[in-house]
């Protein structure tokens, strides 16, 4: 017969089921005010992904785990997978960047030049905040929406839950989207924000590792940045 602390710890281990109810208004919540945030203020971008994402992106996954006790969130961020993680999202990453970096030489007509990107401390500092982006974005798509949806649905099929996750991720996109763009472009870049989120998706799904989706999302990022998408 178990003790009564081991009862108790094994209680406390498991995850409310309150996750069920809170999880849709959370992120319902967490959009609406990020859409109102960005619609509304203009902060430089050092702001946004650093102090911003941490409060509208981070603050309510924290909120979720601490009153549900739903503690898979953390478990794709487990130091055991830190060395394998960084290994995939450098090899994956470098998939996105060589496929972006070809479509944007045909769509130009541009030759390919040699930039010593490495050498410059501008470079370093777009690669942190494209780090930080990918970290704040992987955790709230993917280690916790990702996840939940998974856990929430797990008889639907893989096409339904990455799409639902894809969908998300672009609505969240949308502010950033029309500011940027123009209305021509908007559009492409909605399909390739999709295709992106998509393929984080799928790679998540199959290793449930976080350090590589923010990896690869950061070097996705900064090749768009070098052939200024």
């Amino acid at each position: 017969m178990p003790s009564r602390d081991t009862t108790t710890h094994n209680l406390a281990s498991k995850p409310s089921s309150d996750f069920h109810l809170l999880f849709f208004p959370i992120v319902i919540f967490t959009l609406v005010l990020w859409l109102v945030y960005r619609s509304l203020f203009t902060f430089p971008v050092w702001f946004d992904e650093t102090l911003g994402k941490a409060l509208f992106f981070g603050l309510p996954v924290w909120f979720f785990i601490v009153i549900t006790n739903y503690r898979k969130v953390t478990e794709t961020f487990s130091a055991e997978k830190l060395l394998s993680g960084l290994f995939l999202g450098l090899a994956v990453g470098g998939i996105y960047g060589f496929a972006t970096s070809i479509l944007s030489l045909w769509q130009t007509g541009s030759t390919v030049q040699a930039a010593w990107l490495f050498t410059s401390p501008q470079f370093w500092y777009e690669f942190f905040l494209a780090l930080l982006t990918a970290f704040w974005e992987t955790l709230l798509f993917y280690s916790f929406i990702m996840t939940v949806i998974i856990d929430k649905y797990p008889r639907w099929s893989l096409a339904r839950q990455v799409v639902l996750v894809a969908v998300i991720f672009v609505l969240f996109h949308i502010p950033n989207t029309f500011m940027r763009f123009t209305m021509l472009e908007v559009l492409p870049q909605m399909v390739l924000l999709f295709i992106f989120a998509l393929g984080q998706a799928l790679l998540f799904v199959e290793r449930k590792n976080a350090y590589a989706l923010v990896l690869s999302h950061a070097i996705w990022g900064m090749v768009l940045l070098t052939h200024s998408w």
